[in-house]
């Protein structure tokens, strides 16, 4: 074996050291906050990726890579750190603009971001490149080789981002997996086995393997090779050539693995350093195979994307946020310097309590994968953050003080150039002493994690007393045997829907998801699946059967349009045990009066049309967004919107227009959109959206008329009528100015308790408890729309339903201008009127009349239980005279 050289930097380096280990730091404890925080951030899976990824990871990497790289090629860097700084300035003000633009909005800040890091990175790629065309020949200088090449992955993985922050069209999936993969397997992976070949046996304190710098030459073109094909796989979506490039970068892995092993048999990792690292490489490798498994099963590259959801998890806990602990728990102390006592207490510091923490956050992550219950997912998820925060509070403690835990030491060569230092520093500064009871460490990790599972099943026990397996069972006795039945949800119902089993028999249902969107079983008795995604499959043993039990699909509105399974004992010793879920009563509806005034305090909705424009080109953002709102006086209801409003904004231009619209969705399922305005295959752009996803849809308006949009998920009876729809209004080319124009959208309301979303079994009933005008009862009645006797009013009207046609009619008016479903039905000049505009649910037009003379015009749908159910205003006339 050979010697590993020294990294630790010289004194006049610790405060830089000290400043920039905070960027990092605080990149993790924003993960920390995002972990607690998550239930009030719609799109925190993404930004917890990218604190991570971009933000902590990304730091580190532009930090140390250029300390090693000066370290081992014994290069001459500058004396100032301006240039680092500027770096690291532009690096973190274009994450920022990153996160922000992605989550809160407008796009274009998350690009120019994504431009900012783009820029430091490429000063990153020339600093390195300078310091490698400076140096002289130097054994280690294939580390600085691995930084160049996970330099260049990440600056060909930024842009894929930056274009999904703006768009999503078929190549979305595509660009999710090239952008994936090439900056975890390129800019993060390619950068630890490059770091490996020194980090390792300076954790481990002991000589370095022969042939490993041998071996790490041998595997970075391999690394490099694998990388490039698996990235021409998934953009081209050809699965043989993308596994082909994962088994490469495996075999590069495994190639630099293998010497660091040889290490470890000499002398075993004993120190929390240590075992961070050495668990890291396994998640790799188990990252990898995984990644193979879901590549090689996809359907196509949407499946892919879907299925990578699987992988990220070991990638990015396991292995990055792991390996990151584990090298600044090494590097941190010898950075900060102050002399050997100090490194010693400061190493001390940071081993503390080593094999606990390790041992519990390994084995809550894998518990964590596992088919296990939601509480349990959430306990041992905490517990991974506990470790996170286990390290974060001493590290920032050593970073943040000014004074030294012990005395410091004199530096043993202060006067010697830094690569001379480097190489005596370790004999002066010995390691602190190891962990004296590892098992002790061991034991106590894995009690905590067995308290947070049965903390977890408890909790999912409380919160649904049936929950036990063994509720079904009844006073049956148990026959011992198991039956196994496979379900397949597909279609908006389960197949088979109806499952017999023998009475004591326990069951255990297999369910695969084969439909385009989400599914969960959940049983009367208690047992769940959790959420399946499409093509993944769920084990739910369903205990005991003793009788007849139900179950459904619990997500907004499956179980109503039919999602629902009947599990039946037969047998003598069925004796009648029912699980239902009929149960107690829940909470009604609250009561509403059509008739009520709203109040003094009450705003209407703006009924004014928008104007229509001279821009050729329309782009909107549309955000899903769940909110509570008053849908007449003193009811509530939570409503699915877009933009906050139901209806949704209304959108407006002419035949030749094109319009972008960007569909944001910021609920907690899936939703998507349908705009009648367009003609084309709703298969890709109609979709259904993830929570914290986006989708782009672009669409040339060819066709006059108002146009109704919606979202495209199903069940539509229940995203419709529980408020996500609104209007396009496509201007015919011969369109009259007006004086005074309005939108007015009917639909229905199905009221649901009191806050909480509509009820579907009333939708489906066709028993709206409302029908409104703008998505308020009767607010036009107490809000009167204004004209003035002699003026030209134009009325576009569209029945967005989701069930009741209207008529719509203004009281003492007739119409001389009839716009129906895209053509005129009655012009001014014409010898005849008309009375109403007759409209079918998704039925649009517009009716202009002139108000005679001053005075109240009611208008209503002349359907008349829908007039009185609220479906009603008041067009208010001034001046005037007949």
């Amino acid at each position: 074996m050979s010697a590993a050289p020294a990294l630790n930097p010289p004194t006049g380096r610790a405060r830089w050291h000290r400043r920039s280990t905070l960027l990092p730091l605080g990149y993790l404890a924003g993960i920390v906050a995002v972990g607690f925080a998550h239930p009030l951030l719609a799109q925190w899976r993404w930004l917890a990726i990218h604190l991570l990824l971009l933000g902590a990871v990304s730091n580190a990497i532009v930090i140390w890579s250029a300390h090693f790289t000066a370290a081992l090629l014994r290069a001459a860097v500058p004396a100032g750190r301006r240039g680092d700084a500027v770096r690291l300035v532009v690096l973190n003000a274009g994450v920022l603009a990153v996160l922000t633009g992605a989550t809160v909005g407008p796009a274009w800040v998350g690009v120019g971001g994504a431009a900012a890091v783009f820029a430091a990175i490429c000063a990153h790629l020339h600093w390195l490149y300078a310091r490698i065309r400076a140096a002289l020949p130097a054994r280690f200088a294939v580390t600085a080789h691995y930084y160049v090449a996970a330099t260049v992955a990440l600056l060909a993985g930024i842009p894929a981002g930056a274009w999904m922050l703006v768009t999503d069209d078929t190549a979305r999936p595509r660009l999710i997996l090239f952008h994936a993969h090439v900056n975890l397997l390129g800019w993060v992976t390619l950068t630890v086995l490059g770091t490996v070949l020194t980090l390792w046996p300076a954790v481990l304190r002991t000589r370095m393997a022969d042939g490993a710098v041998t071996a790490a030459r041998t595997a970075l073109p391999v690394a490099v090779a694998g990388l490039v094909v698996l990235a021409v796989g998934v953009l081209t979506w050809w699965p043989v050539l993308a596994l082909g490039g994962l088994v490469l970068t495996a075999v590069a892995a495994a190639i630099v693995i293998r010497p660091a092993m040889q290490v470890a048999r000499h002398k075993p990792p004993a120190t929390f350093a240590a075992w961070s690292l050495a668990a890291a490489g396994g998640w790799l490798l188990g990252a990898l195979a995984v990644d193979a498994t879901a590549l090689a099963g996809a359907a196509g590259p949407a499946d892919a994307a879907d299925r990578f959801g699987g992988v990220l998890v070991p990638l990015l806990v396991g292995f990055a946020a792991q390996t990151l602990l584990g090298a600044l728990t090494h590097l941190l102390p010898m950075a900060l310097g102050g002399g050997p006592a100090r490194v010693r207490a400061a190493i001390a510091v940071l081993e503390r309590r080593g094999p606990q923490r390790v041992s519990m956050a390994n084995l809550a992550l894998l518990v964590f994968l596992l088919p296990v219950p939601a509480y349990v997912r959430i306990t041992t998820a905490l517990l991974v953050l506990a470790a996170l925060v286990q390290f974060l509070l001493p590290a920032a403690r050593l970073v943040l003080t000014r004074r030294p835990p012990v005395a410091t030491e004199p530096d043993p060569a202060p006067d010697l150039p830094p690569h001379a230092r480097a190489t005596i520093a370790p004999a002066a500064a010995p390691p602190a002493a190891a962990p004296a009871r590892p098992l002790g460490g061991v034991a106590a990790g894995t009690a905590l994690v067995l308290l947070a599972v049965l903390i977890g099943v408890a909790a999912q026990r409380t919160t649904d007393p049936a929950a036990s397996p063994a509720a079904a069972a009844a006073d049956v006795p148990a026959t011992g045997h198991t039956t196994t039945v496979q379900i397949t949800a597909d279609g908006m119902r389960f197949h088979p829907d109806r499952v017999t089993v023998p009475a004591g028999d326990r069951l255990v249902i297999e369910l695969t998801n084969r439909d385009s969107r989400r599914h969960d079983l959940v049983l009367a008795t208690g047992p769940k699946t959790g959420t399946v995604g499409r093509d993944a499959t769920a084990r739910l043993d369903a205990g005991v059967i003793g009788g007849t039990v139900d179950g459904w699909c619990s997500l907004p509105g499956h179980r109503q349009a039919g999602m629902t399974l009947t599990i039946t004992a037969t047998g003598a010793q069925a004796a009648g045990h029912d699980h239902n879920a009929a149960g107690a009563p829940g909470p009604t509806a609250p009561r509403l009066d059509p008739m009520a005034d709203p109040g003094p305090a009450f705003t209407a909705r703006d009924a004014t049309a928008p104007t229509t424009g001279t821009e050729p080109v329309h782009r909107l953002e549309l955000r899903v967004q769940e909110t509570v709102r008053e849908v007449a006086p003193g009811v509530r209801q939570q409503l699915w919107t877009f933009n906050g409003t139901a209806p949704g904004p209304t959108l407006r231009g002419r035949i030749g227009d094109t319009f972008e619209i960007t569909l944001i969705n910021d609920g907690s399922i899936e939703h998507g959109i349908d705009l009648h305005a367009d003609a084309l295959a709703p298969d890709t752009p109609m979709r259904p959206v993830d929570p914290g996803q986006r989708l782009t849809y672009r669409f040339t308006a060819t066709k006059a008329g108002i146009w109704m949009y919606h979202c495209s998920t199903m069940p539509m009876l229940l995203h419709i009528g529980n408020g996500m729809y609104g209007a396009v209004i496509i201007d015919p080319p011969d369109l009259a100015p007006v004086d005074r124009e309005y939108v007015l959208v009917q639909s229905e309301l199905y009221l649901g308790p009191d806050g909480q979303p509509g009820d579907m079994t009333k939708m489906q009933a066709e028993r709206p408890d409302a029908v409104v005008f703008n998505g308020y009862a009767g607010q036009y009645a107490h809000r009167p729309l204004s004209a003035t006797a002699g003026q030209r009013v134009r009325f576009w009207v569209l029945d967005a339903g989701p069930n009741r046609p209207t008529a719509f009619h203004v009281v003492g008016a007739q119409f001389d201008t009839v716009f129906r479903e895209g053509h005129y039905q009655l012009r001014p000049g014409d010898p005849g009127g008309a009375q109403v505009l007759d409209l079918p649910p998704a039925g649009g037009g517009f009716v202009e009349t002139v108000p005679p003379e001053a005075g109240h015009y009611p208008f209503v749908s002349h359907v008349m239980v829908d007039a009185e159910r609220g479906a009603r205003g008041v067009l208010d006339v001034q001046g005037g005279k007949k």
